[in-house]
């Protein structure tokens, strides 16, 4: 076996295109071999230029694929990246959080990613590099089923790029049998933004509830125009449709829909708040 750290981004897709398996952390990706030898050569991204850190960018934020979770909860950023902020806090344990990145988290595809929610309320681009060059794709095109995203053979993630959310207002809620080292039973992430006391724009996702994280957008579109202190009362479940989640030994669908009725009144309410 081969261990690849290369800090030139050609040598790094050489790796890639001779068969090595991408890590950044390896959080994810080293528990899912058991106990057995690794049995194939491994590219680690983190010394890659422009795979870390957060910086402005232009008229949003740019935050590299090997940014640690750490440097996210640490990181000075507006208020709408709450939630976001929220979601590093509760990934796993403190020692995971130092290790296990953004790009990682994205790629394992998991439907309980815990930052995914909160990136989808950011309108998060992934930007991708590889053979053919360079090119952006929206996060929710990306990841496009359990374990499964639209990268192409030879391709890397490099960055998340965000619109600067502005003023918005933003929070997360996880539901887990534990407060650390937990895969979620359902989470929610909520971005809000308000003009003279009414909400001007509000965004919802939900992760764990279906084999991708997705928006409400009708509990979005209902949302518009509500009194920011009365939103709350705005979530019924007919506004939660799109929602598929599985019985498992975590709890079953119908606990998971019951449960994500209150996170997401919950998170709608504090993002309200915060806007």
């Amino acid at each position: 076996m081969g261990f690849h750290r290369p800090d030139r981004i050609d040598d790094a897709l050489a790796a890639l295109g001779a068969g090595a398996s991408v890590i950044a952390g390896g959080t994810d990706w080293y528990p899912s071999r058991g106990d057995g030898p690794v049995p194939q050569d491994v590219l680690d991204v983190t010394r890659l230029p422009g795979f870390r850190g957060i910086a402005r960018d232009g008229d949003g934020w740019r935050i590299g694929a090997a940014t640690t979770w750490t440097e996210i909860a640490r990181a000075e950023l507006p208020r709408g990246f709450d939630g976001l902020r929220a979601a590093a806090r509760v990934v796993g344990s403190v020692q995971i959080q130092n290790a296990g990145t953004v790009g990682g988290n994205i790629c394992n595809a998991s439907p309980a990613a815990d930052g995914m929610p909160p990136l989808l309320t950011l309108d998060a681009t992934v930007e991708l590099v590889g053979p053919g060059g360079v090119r952006q794709v929206p996060l929710d095109r990306f990841v496009t089923g359990v374990r499964r995203t639209g990268l192409r053979p030879g391709e890397l993630l490099r960055a998340i790029h965000i619109p600067d959310p502005l003023s918005a207002g933003a929070a997360f809620e996880k539901l887990g049998s534990r407060k650390y080292l937990v895969i979620s039973i359902a989470m929610v992430a909520a971005l809000v933004r308000a003009e003279a006391g009414r909400v001007a724009d509000a965004r919802v996702a939900v992760g764990a509830c279906s084999p991708v994280a997705r928006r409400l957008p009708e509990l979005e579109r209902a949302l518009v125009g509500a009194d920011a202190g009365a939103v709350a009362r705005i979530v019924t479940p007919d506004l939660l449709g799109g929602l598929a989640p599985i019985s498992d030994v975590r709890g079953s669908a119908d606990y998971r829909m019951d449960a994500v009725a209150a996170l997401v009144a919950r998170a709608v309410g504090t993002a309200a708040e915060e806007a």
